[in-house]
């Protein structure tokens, strides 16, 4: 007989009632007679009584394993669908990443084209390299350490080629593992935070220094720019959002995200253990 869900359904109900049936006879016995206890099985030959004890017992381990095997096969679904929510949920962080970007850059070529035709149309040539890495290596689980670091670079180029103003831009490395991998467009959020809130509205004297480490035990990425305070928005973008959850789902527990403003400087630091690459 095949153990359909209704089979196994009458099989435990079944099982329980046996079980509950020998208690159900003893309070009924008691509270129509005299009697302040029952003995089971009293009267019954011992062979007989040994077999129904037994049987007793094996069908009461019978129920509780079952009980068990049917918790841990729920608690095994309720993993897995979480796991799957979280990664639906990382899929759509993901896809804002890249909008978010490319929409801001795609804002500034416009206005550009008109007056730079040439430059803008060296803009847009990296800015399709940059498509190129969001499309395909974007989408991976992790990319080595220095993939991510070239995109970082293309961006400061790109940022460097449609400014009109001077930046003090400083891009320092110390990368002791070059096979570090890391979450792709994880660094670039903070990256374009420092141009968007400190380059975009300094006339002048405007900088931007970032450092990115790599030990053996952490990836460390700092972001510390200047901004005007009078300029500064108080507006809360996706971006930043974006990251802490992104950081929350991928390296839960094993990240330090934190920032520091003091006068007119802005510092934004990321650290992420290197534990979970490692096992």
């Amino acid at each position: 007989m095949l153990l359909t869900k209704q089979n196994i359904r009458l099989f435990v109900i079944s099982g329980i009632i046996i079980l509950l049936l020998p208690l159900l006879i003893a309070f009924i016995e008691v509270s129509i007679s005299d009697k302040n206890a029952v003995v089971f099985f009293e009267g019954y030959p011992t062979v007989v009584s040994i077999t129904l004890l037994s049987a007793y017992i094996v069908l009461f381990v019978v129920l509780v394993s079952f009980g068990i095997y049917k918790l841990v096969q729920l608690i095994q679904t309720t993993l897995v669908l979480r796991t799957e929510q979280q990664k639906m949920e990382l899929q759509h962080l993901q896809s804002q990443v890249n909008p978010h970007f490319f929409f801001n850059m795609l804002n500034n070529l416009y206005g550009l084209v008109a007056k730079d035709t040439e430059k803008a149309q060296a803009l847009i040539l990296k800015l399709s390299d940059m498509m190129r890495y969001s499309i395909y290596d974007g989408q991976q689980t992790s990319v080595n350490i220095l993939q991510e670091i070239a995109y970082l670079q293309n961006y400061i180029e790109l940022h460097t080629m449609r400014y009109h103003k001077k930046i003090d831009i400083q891009f320092h490395t110390d990368i002791q593992d070059e096979n570090a991998t890391i979450v792709p467009l994880l660094c670039i959020i903070l990256l374009e935070n420092a141009f968007k809130h400190g380059v975009e509205n300094k006339p002048e004297d405007a900088f931007v220094h970032i450092h990115l480490a790599v030990t053996t035990n952490e990836i460390y990425f700092a972001v510390t720019n200047n901004f005007d305070a009078a300029a500064l928005s108080t507006e809360k973008g996706i971006g930043l959002q974006n990251l802490k959850r992104r950081l929350e789902l991928i390296y839960p527990k094993k990240h330090l995200l934190s920032f520091d403003k003091h006068t007119d400087v802005y510092k934004a630091q990321l650290r992420i253990q290197r534990t979970n690459e490692r096992n």
